[in-house]
């Protein structure tokens, strides 16, 4: 018997190739147009500074790595913020701070309110103004909308990226940075789509990030929302990876992978990349990879799949 899961899929699958005629022409269009018009490609990723989106768990040294080296490596000067996580939870985030500092971060400062008040009072964001590099750890993404969103904290984030600095976070903390916030139900995060969360940082445009892509089975989901939204672009990442975006370029970072829902393209099956590949977020496109996907004709490698990642 087919299970919630696999019912789910199929009905959106063939809801999305019913579309797939419908907006062929359009994407055809818009995809020529992209490579005509440079200045009509949207502007994914920040136009200054990096983001780096990690899918949850345990990172692997690269990704550390490439944060603290976008942050300005030994002149790094990081703040962390462990908002995300719950009140009992939060001594557990704070050897995040240390394995900054042993991995040769300048300064560690730690940042974390529930008072949207304090969030929006200059003394408490002047850490940011000096900072090279933020890092969000996980936890529970509406607790950073209640805290952060539309505060004075939430300006200087933004004030550091247009500075050339790094923002990065872990699971919650890297979800929280695309426009559209997945998994932003205050009950469970089980509910990809949450009616009262649905607004994040948005430095990450027109997008949404999902993680633990594959521990937790979670690489149908993204569809549900392409489906209701299919102007975004999904990225889920998996555990111990991240995705490392300058402008409109992603590199993967880490042992697994991470994958990209593109609503104008194949509705069956996400590009899914590994370390060292780079997906074009503008223009949708595999740029360094073996993977080799268009807005029309997507050809995966078929070594490369999913169970690739196991």
């Amino acid at each position: 018997m087919t299970g919630p899961r696999g019912v789910r899929s199929v009905l959106l699958l063939a809801l999305f190739l019913a579309a797939g005629a419908c907006a062929s022409g359009y994407a055809s269009e818009a995809s020529q147009n992209a490579h005509a018009d440079p200045d009509s490609v949207p502007q994914v990723g920040p136009e200054n500074g990096a983001l780096v989106l990690a899918g949850g768990g345990e990172l692997a040294p690269e990704v550390w790595d490439a944060f603290l080296e976008l942050a300005g490596g030994d002149s790094a000067r990081i703040v962390l913020i462990p908002t995300a996580a719950a009140e009992e939870d939060l001594e557990d985030r704070l050897p995040t701070a240390e394995r900054l500092r042993n991995a040769g971060a300048r300064e560690v400062t730690v940042l974390h309110t529930r008072d949207r008040e304090e969030a929006d009072a200059p003394d408490f964001s002047a850490p940011l103004e000096n900072a090279t590099g933020v890092w969000i750890s996980g936890g529970r993404q509406w607790r950073l909308v209640d805290a952060y969103l539309h505060t004075r904290t939430h300006r200087k984030l933004y004030e550091l990226l247009t500075r050339g600095g790094v923002v990065g976070g872990n699971s919650a903390g890297a979800s929280i940075l695309a426009s559209f916030l997945a998994r932003g139900d205050p009950e469970t995060n089980d509910i990809l789509i949450a009616p009262e969360y649905q607004e994040g940082f948005g430095f990450l445009a027109g997008a949404a990030v999902d993680q633990h892509l594959l521990a937790r089975n979670r690489q149908d989901d993204l569809w549900e929302l392409i489906y209701q939204h299919p102007e975004l672009l999904g990225v889920g990442i998996d555990e111990g990876t991240a995705a490392v975006v300058q402008g409109n370029r992603a590199e993967v970072v880490g042992p697994s992978g991470v994958a990209f829902y593109n609503g104008f393209s194949y509705m069956g099956r996400p590009v899914l990349l590994k370390h060292g590949e780079v997906y074009d977020l503008g223009h949708r496109l595999v740029v360094v990879g073996r993977a080799v996907e268009n807005q029309l004709d997507p050809k995966l490698d078929p070594e490369l799949d999913f169970h690739d990642l196991h």
